[in-house]
């Protein structure tokens, strides 16, 4: 005999129960969804019948006990979170749809959640990797414009390491500071002042290597800007640069340093504060200089090199030495 798993995994072989068809009426015609979602309800419903046949017990007489095995059995059987969270959805819209019927008293999908899909953790580059591609030298000619790009992309890429800013905190800074500015660098006391998420401002040291790269970007800047343009950083066009271009150049760089992974803006945005946390260990500091409201935010980067703190827990706690 199989098991139950193996009954929902079976393939339809009949039509839709009266109810689900009709409800499926009832989201084309009157909430006039999409042909695509249709399809995805419809699976759902077909999941649905499956589950309900398998454990012998008609759709209006559903429980929400059985909800939770079926979502179990989904889980267990490999599907992704997300996937279920989109069955349980279809669910509890045609439950909610037979309420409003008057064909069940009570939705047994309301309470039931789909089981929680792990947080990936950010990806950060080794040390070694941010260094090289701080300090990589473009293969650049001698023509004016050539040499203000590759000035310009050595500031950005040093930015964004060194400072950990978001790439759309970096586009918003301007070169002078003023009454309109969002965001500028004060080279007097090496310093960026930005506006983070929810317009929060916050004060980020500016270390030696991007500070001496900014100014090298500053003695080029007006070959590229228009005049008036207040941006930090422009485009070819003389205009303020955009995430988009930040992103593509940053990328071409990071392939003519010859890392071996796709880096993109945020990618060094980990890497500042998974280096920098992994060197003090002061997670409170380093939620401030990232501009993270919630320190629960920061605390994934804790968990980015268990390996370093293997050996700092070898080194230091004096219960950690184990016996030959």
């Amino acid at each position: 005999m199989s098991s139950p798993v193996a009954e929902v995994a079976a393939p339809v072989t009949h039509a839709l129960h009266d109810d689900l068809a009709r409800h499926l009426q009832h989201l084309q015609v009157e909430r006039r969804l999409a042909a695509r979602t249709r399809t995805m309800y419809r699976l759902a419903f077909e999941r649905l019948q499956r589950c309900a046949e398998a454990a012998g017990v008609p759709l209006r007489e559903v429980q929400s006990h059985h909800v939770r095995r079926w979502a179990g059995q989904m889980h267990a059987q490999g599907l992704a979170p997300g996937s279920i969270a989109i069955e349980l959805s279809a669910w509890r819209s045609f439950y909610r749809w037979l309420g409003r019927e008057g064909l069940v008293t009570q939705n047994p999908v309301a309470g039931v959640r789909a089981p929680r899909a792990p947080k990936p953790l950010p990806k950060a580059l080794a040390v070694d990797q941010a260094v090289a591609l701080a300090e990589f030298k473009d293969d650049i000619t001698e023509r004016r414009d050539s040499l203000a790009l590759a000035a310009r992309d050595r500031c950005i890429t040093e930015l964004l390491y060194s400072c950990g800013l978001r790439v759309a905190e970096l586009v918003a800074l301007d070169a002078q500071p003023g009454s309109q500015a969002i965001g500028w660098i004060d080279i007097s006391d090496s310093t960026a002042h930005v506006r983070g998420k929810g317009d929060k401002p916050r004060s980020v040291p500016v270390g030696g290597p991007a500070l001496k790269t900014l100014q090298d970007w500053l003695t080029l800047r007006l070959q590229m800007a228009t005049p008036g343009e207040p941006a930090l950083f422009v485009s070819n066009r003389g205009s303020r640069i955009t995430t988009g271009q930040v992103r593509s150049r940053l990328k071409r760089r990071a392939q003519q340093a010859g890392l071996p992974t796709h880096v993109h803006p945020h990618m060094l945005r980990h890497s500042f504060a998974s280096h920098l946390l992994q060197s003090s260990g002061d997670l409170r500091a380093v939620q401030e200089l990232l501009g993270h409201a919630n320190i629960t935010t920061t605390q994934v980067y804790t968990k980015l090199d268990f390996g370093h703190l293997s050996k700092v827990y070898d080194a230091a706690h004096p219960r950690a030495k184990r016996k030959d």
